[in-house]
């Protein structure tokens, strides 16, 4: 017989076969929580299913790692998850994000408000301290100091920084936030828009900067006014009456570009209080494609950064740094697209 010597097969990585508890709770068709009460010996699981998941041990030469077991007793099983303002249905879809991955992974998400307070995000991040959670996403509050995730991170607590960021130096999870306005803009200039307004409203942090900039070069790209942007009140029944603004310039817009949907639709019962139809008179896009925006008549077309994407990032970011301590920040930006439904139309004049 002759033997082939240009063939070599490398063995098998004793990582990629090893049996885990996963796999286990997946042969016994239940859930990676009651395989482990299952190990553990607990009283809670039926007999039935326990003999399942131990015929499932033995089948797959299941290996109980007591090493790995009496680490894993010293930790929580809870993430802390701060976030700026739970009134924005943004902040909705972030967490259930987060949340698929983290209960994914068999842990618990603890939530907490931080009001966009830096007082209070100081007092909320001491509680998830106390109650021992193994790792932080945090949405830093406006004017939060840039020494702030190394403090966290000296204190042994794995971060990452989600839609603001404050260091380059800690992970960050977030959208293509000027590449979304430049989107926009185009859309709108190729409607023959030229008068194109961005409102505002909130607090300044990285995000803000971050839309303003993009929307100012996208406009000076085109060689457009750039600086049309208007504040409105954060407090949506308040936005309608602020709409006069759009028409208080020295060239009214004819246009506008929102920072969130949540000022979309203040500025949509704006129009409609001043007799204006959206999409036929005056065009409107908001900003993060929220569930909401199929809910406006007409429908709104919004910038999509994808929410609950972002979430997924920054939970699998922080298992991996929580995993392994010593990983370099890193930087997750998730692409934008915009979302075009009816509330955009023609400017005034213009021929297609």
């Amino acid at each position: 017989m002759q033997l082939r010597e240009d063939v070599i097969m490398a063995p098998e990585d004793p990582r990629r076969s090893r049996v885990t508890l996963l796999d286990v709770a997946r042969q016994a068709n239940v859930s990676r929580a009651t395989a482990s009460l299952v190990i553990r010996k607990s009283p809670l699981v039926g007999a039935e299913t326990r003999q399942r998941v131990e015929d499932a041990i033995v089948a797959l030469g299941y290996i109980y790692n007591m090493g790995a077991a009496r680490l894993r007793a010293e930790r929580s099983h809870t993430v802390g998850v701060i976030v700026p303002n739970l009134t924005n249905p943004f902040f909705a879809e972030l967490l259930g994000g987060i949340e698929h991955a983290i209960d994914t992974a068999g842990m618990v998400v603890i939530l907490a408000n931080s009001g966009d307070l830096l007082t209070r995000q100081a007092a909320v991040i001491r509680r998830m301290r106390e109650h021992g959670v193994d790792g932080l996403i945090l949405c830093p509050a406006a004017d939060t100091e840039e020494a702030l995730p190394a403090q966290i991170g000296a204190w042994g607590l794995p971060a990452v920084q989600v839609l603001r960021q404050v260091t380059a130096n800690a992970d960050y999870a977030g959208a293509d936030y000027a590449a979304g306005m430049r989107q926009a803009v185009d859309y709108l200039a190729s409607l023959g828009h030229t008068d194109i307004a961005f409102a505002v409203h909130g607090p300044v942090h990285s995000a803000y900067h971050e839309r303003v900039e993009g929307f100012r070069e996208a406009m000076t790209a085109r060689a457009l006014q750039e600086d049309m942007i208007i504040r409105v009140p954060d407090q949506l029944g308040q936005i309608a009456d602020a709409t006069r603004l759009l028409f208080e310039q020295p060239r009214p817009a004819t246009a506008v570009i929102c920072f969130n949907d949540v000022i979309a639709h203040g500025v949509a019962a704006g129009l409609y209080d001043r007799g204006l139809t959206v999409g036929r008179d005056f065009s409107l896009v908001g900003f993060d494609d929220v569930t909401d925006a199929e809910a406006m008549r007409p429908r709104l077309t919004s910038v999509s950064t994808a929410p609950a994407r972002i979430g997924e990032n920054a939970a699998r970011m922080l298992l991996e740094r929580i995993a392994n301590p010593g990983l370099p920040a890193r930087r997750n930006v998730s692409a934008t697209y915009l979302h075009i439904r009816q509330s955009c139309g023609p400017a005034p004049h213009f021929v297609t």
